[in-house]
């Protein structure tokens, strides 16, 4: 499936974020303008065809990622990152609120030289800045094999968003994207 988006779609950049669950990070990339798909899925890990029931046991090693895809002549890799960094922790390891455990790690997948360079150069700014007063824990690894997640975790704040942990977890952060990137969100979302 994500690789057809690109097949399909040759103009656009892959990005591919973890910062906790899936469905906040999912939430929030659907409304920027430029992206054009948001595929929930899990990357990192060693076991092959990974579902989300071995993935919460925490003994496959996959964080729980979104695959971006996105147009970098309107959003930048570098934005998609700055939002990363304001919508999640990127200084709990292993863990964001009372979600725990190896699969809700902070970690950047780069697809390319250039995304590596920007990815460092983004933490290095928050680490010289100062934003944090813990060190930022956020891995940057080349992609590996990435797996979309069951149909149901696709699009679920959208689908959901009277469910419990959807009001009480992304819709906060949704929210603060919303207030602080006024700049990149779609038209169809103002």
């Amino acid at each position: 499936m994500n690789e057809t988006i690109l097949k399909n779609y040759p103009s656009l950049e892959r990005a591919t974020l973890g910062g906790g669950c899936f469905w906040c990070l999912d939430a929030v990339y659907q409304q920027i303008s430029g992206v054009s798909a948001v595929v929930s899925g899990y990357a990192g890990g060693a076991m092959p065809n990974p579902n989300y029931e071995a993935i919460c046991s925490g003994q496959t090693g996959h964080a729980e990622i979104v695959d971006i895809y996105f147009d970098p002549t309107v959003v930048s890799y570098r934005d998609l990152l700055e939002v990363f960094f304001v919508i999640h922790d990127p200084t709990t390891l292993n863990y964001q609120g009372n979600d725990h455990g190896t699969q809700y790690r902070s970690v950047i997948f780069t697809h390319s030289d250039s995304q590596n360079v920007c990815a460092h150069e983004v933490v290095k700014e928050l680490v010289d800045a100062k934003i944090y007063s813990s060190p930022v824990v956020t891995q940057i690894d080349v992609a590996p094999v990435i797996y979309p997640a069951e149909d149901y975790h696709q699009d679920y704040f959208r689908q959901h968003p009277g469910q419990g942990y959807c009001m009480a977890v992304v819709a906060p952060k949704l929210a603060k994207f919303r207030a602080k990137f006024q700049s990149l969100i779609a038209s169809e979302f103002r």
